[in-house]
């Protein structure tokens, strides 16, 4: 009498597979997430950037009842937003507080600033293209 199915070894190639696969994909995964969040920090700055232009060309100062300054949280929560503005002068910066952004170790501090100059760091060199999507 002839039996049908698996036996360990079967099991233990397939499950071998599996966990290669899983090894491969979720690292991958997560770098893809963490790359996805980067909008949350950068939109912000682009949104708070414009309404402080928009103050200023009311008022003729970035200093603007509408636009808290200080620091806040991004819509999403992944980074927290500081606005430090003066009359003529304003930087808008973003540093990850949540995960998974925190484990993005390329891009650690996101700013622009009212001359429209966008940089970003790694926490020791410049990363900005890679950070505020130009590549």
């Amino acid at each position: 009498m002839k039996k049908s199915g698996f036996t360990l070894v079967e099991l233990m190639i397939a499950v071998a597979i599996v966990g290669i696969l899983a090894a491969i994909a979720i690292p991958s995964y997560s770098a893809y997430t963490r790359r996805a969040n980067r909008t949350d920090a950068t939109r912000t700055l682009t949104f708070d950037t414009q309404a402080l232009e928009r103050c200023y060309s009311q008022s003729f100062s970035y200093v603007c009842p509408t636009v808290p300054a200080g620091a806040t949280l991004s819509p999403r929560g992944y980074y927290t937003i500081t606005i430090a503005a003066t009359a003529t002068t304003y930087s808008v910066t973003a540093v990850p507080v949540a995960a998974p952004q925190l484990a993005d170790t390329s891009c650690t501090q996101f700013s622009i600033d009212n001359t429209g100059r966008q940089t970003a760091t790694d926490g020791m060199s410049n990363t900005t293209l890679t950070c505020w999507g130009s590549t």
